[in-house]
């Protein structure tokens, strides 16, 4: 299995609605639904959801 089928490049997109994105990697047998993290938004100043964005 090539290296970007098991872990895709995907970016988190901020749900505050700044437009704020991070890039990372996940893998895709341990989560294959959608990524959800609590990250920080510089742009609103303060932590929220940033969600996968396909």
């Amino acid at each position: 299995m090539p290296r970007n089928d098991l872990r895709p490049v995907i970016r988190l997109r901020s749900t505050a609605g700044t437009g704020y994105t991070y890039v990372t990697r996940k893998n895709r047998r341990t989560s294959p639904d959608r990524l959800e993290l609590r990250k920080y938004d510089p742009v609103a100043r303060r932590h929220v959801l940033f969600r996968e964005q396909r």
